[in-house]
């Protein structure tokens, strides 16, 4: 009752008319909260699936040394800067089979998932050879002596795992897109097991294995990527059977070049909103290590804990795209409000919590990915940092999704890139550098950039929502036709 009452005066407060709102108060938001909730919990699991594998690579290396945690740390950072400026353009694959496998055009929906995987060999090769690159040169970023042999072996062992991540990326968006996620549940569920038990043997040197620290950790990775996708194939091609007859119907248009550029034409500005949004936390990661292998060592366990948190806000903010999406599109204001507020509050709700547990159990949670008591100690002097971070945090990521859901994205993204680089990155090497804040200069830049952020976004969703609801539905019917047009050149084959 006292929640549902707190959401109903958050609702009140922020809609553009009060007394529009009043009258709408008595709507129970409880339905409403629960659609929310079951559209995100899907994708908050998936999500949190792929993040385990990195904490559990933190958290084996975190009992061997502060060099191979800060080393396994560099080369995650890098690696993952590499995959966002590749993965992005597979999620092309979300609106071109969702559009056609509703019109019940499943030959063009198995030529969207054929040229996907075409197109993850190809990106596959673009990520192995920025991985290598950059394994190469990692003196040039001026990290501690001590960990850069380690960090390039890793990032070296990654690189066989690419193919079997950027295909599970194809597989999964095309399965989603039907709305068949039980496959990726259960790959991630395979794939996290089996990574665990490979990163315990090829990490310490168990089960008859040899030790091999970072390295093994990375192997470990690698392979459970290739669990991940076999898995995934294994469930996932009945399921598409079942949906849309023959597998293979569109095999034969997997290589027509005209429908390879349009996807990338779709995919590439995706891709180049999560590589923006990666390469900040990978630049002040950077920055981090230039302090030392400690400093960077304790930024990579409170940067794992609050990408842990992240992954709740991140699926309600997916699920308010579509909840105001839907609200647009049937002309609903009220109900637009209302998912817009209510997803607001349940994300920033929600990383109130773990900004609590940041704050008063900075210690404990550390202690859970290293015995080390230096790291330790840097990290309970973050953590709290961390808690202020969270809160702004999920607040973006939500607003982000909502204003997706009013077909609202280049605006966004500019913001976005405003508030991370013009505002947030500068801030933090200022703090760190010529202030002497260190570690903590960073971590307030951070989370100034992201409230920057947070708070740009709130008051464009606030602009938009003063607008005629009309103005909005012609806005997201101006995208639906840019998107056709790129499907219709797509689906000439």
């Amino acid at each position: 009752m006292v929640a549902r009452r707190c959401a109903t005066l958050v609702f009140i407060a922020f809609a553009p008319n009060p007394a529009d709102a009043l009258m709408s108060a008595s709507t129970p938001v409880r339905s409403e909260i629960r659609s929310i909730v079951a559209l995100a919990a899907p994708v908050v699991f998936v999500q949190a699936g792929l993040m385990l594998q990195g904490v559990v690579d933190t958290m084996m290396l975190g009992r061997v040394s502060q060099a191979a945690l800060a080393a396994g740390a560099l080369g995650n950072t890098i690696a993952w800067g590499v995959l966002g400026g590749t993965m992005g353009v597979l999620y092309s694959l979300d609106p071109l089979v969702a559009q056609d496998f509703g019109a019940g055009r499943h030959r063009r929906v198995m030529g969207h998932l054929s040229r996907g995987l075409v197109l993850g060999v190809f990106l596959t090769l673009i990520a192995s050879l920025g991985n290598w690159l950059l394994a190469e040169n990692l003196d040039f970023f001026r990290q501690p002596e001590e960990i850069v042999p380690l960090s390039r072996a890793y990032l070296i062992a990654l690189i066989p795992g690419l193919l079997p991540f950027l295909w599970s990326i194809a597989l999964r968006q095309t399965l989603q897109a039907m709305s068949v996620v039980r496959p990726a549940a259960i790959a991630i569920v395979v794939s996290n097991l089996f990574n665990v038990v490979a990163n315990y043997g090829l990490v310490f040197g168990h089960f008859g294995l040899p030790r091999l620290e970072v390295l093994g950790s990375a192997l470990a990775t690698s392979a459970s990527r290739w669990v991940m996708f076999f898995t995934l194939l294994l469930f996932g091609l009945p399921a598409l059977r079942a949906r849309i007859g023959g597998v293979w119907s569109g095999a034969r248009a997997a290589v027509h070049g005209a429908s390879l550029r349009a996807m990338v034409r779709l995919g590439a500005p995706i891709a180049l909103h999560q590589a923006s949004e990666m390469w900040v936390f990978g630049t002040v990661g950077l920055m981090m290590g230039a302090l030392g292998t400690l400093e960077f060592a304790a930024h990579q366990v409170a940067l794992q804990l609050a990408s842990m948190a992240f992954m709740v806000p991140l699926g309600i903010g997916a699920a308010a795209a579509t909840r105001v999406g839907n609200a647009v599109g049937r002309e609903d204001e009220t109900g637009t409000h209302r998912s817009a507020w209510l997803s607001l509050l349940l994300g920033g709700g929600v990383m109130v919590g773990s900004a609590l547990a940041f704050s008063i159990f900075p210690r404990l949670l550390g202690r859970a990915f290293t015995p080390d008591v230096a790291v330790l100690d840097m990290v309970v002097l973050l953590l709290p940092i961390a808690a202020m971070f969270q809160l702004v945090d999920g607040i973006q990521v939500v607003a982000a999704g909502i204003l997706r859901g009013m077909a609202d994205t280049a605006r966004p993204a500019f913001l976005a890139l405003l508030g991370f680089w013009a505002f947030g990155l500068p801030m933090a090497w200022t703090l760190a550098f010529p202030l002497g804040l260190g570690p903590r200069g960073l971590w307030f830049g951070l989370s100034a950039g992201l409230g920057a952020v947070a708070l740009l976004l709130v008051l464009r969703i606030r602009s938009l929502l003063r607008r005629p609801l009309r103005e909005l539905r012609l806005a997201l019917e101006e995208e639906a036709e840019e998107v056709q047009e790129v499907v219709r050149e797509i689906g000439t084959v």
